[in-house]
């Protein structure tokens, strides 16, 4: 057994016990609408809503948005990308990547947030390479708040997911708001009234 083997064999021997999840309690709900509160949450931490009353509305915004000719990544079907996105693409050929687009499996209303995981990447460095991300979400699948989230199967059967809440930013230097600092300069959201195929 060479000595990389046996510290690893060592490692994984002196893991702990698993435990068990905390268990979250349930908050109020605070009045209003969840999608005018999901659209507010967004708007704080810089995200952009767009509203589309259908997936090919999406299409056609994001194309007039960014021009046919964008090196556009994209995870939804039914808007292809310029350029292909398998899953065993090399992360790090992404790094010209002006667009990707997604689909989020829910949003949280709370904050804002889009729920993203391997799945819904398909390459997770798409999501932090690209200039701009635009995910889009189903409106009937935005969630109260982020208690709710954690109570979902989601949670517990991803290997990877990210709550995505706007656009990179830090304000770390001399107090000044600087976007797309360590990932995406845009984040989109497009709200789709009739579900996300």
């Amino acid at each position: 057994m060479s000595s990389r083997d046996a510290f690893l064999a060592r490692v994984r021997a002196a893991q702990p016990a698993p435990v068990a999840l905390p268990d979250v309690p349930l908050f109020a709900t605070p009045e209003g609408d969840r999608v005018e509160r999901f659209i507010s949450g967004l708007a704080i931490y810089g995200g952009e809503c767009v509203r589309v009353s259908s997936v090919e509305q999406a299409r056609e915004t994001i194309y007039t948005k960014f021009g046919a000719d964008v090196a556009l990544c994209s995870v939804v079907d039914s808007i292809p990308g310029t350029r292909a996105l398998p899953a065993d693409t090399p992360p790090a050929s992404l790094h010209d990547v002006d667009v990707a687009v997604v689909a989020a499996r829910f949003g949280v209303a709370e904050t804002g947030s889009v729920w993203l995981s391997e799945t819904e990447y398909r390459v997770n460095a798409v999501g932090y390479l690209a200039q701009h991300l635009v995910v889009l979400l189903d409106e009937s699948k935005i969630v109260d708040g982020l208690q709710d989230a954690y109570r979902r199967d989601d949670f517990a059967n991803a290997r990877y997911a990210a709550l995505v809440t706007g656009p990179s930013a830090t304000a770390d230097i001399e107090g000044v708001l600087v976007r797309g600092a360590q990932g995406v300069r845009s984040l989109i959201v497009m709200l789709v009234g009739d579900g996300v195929a």
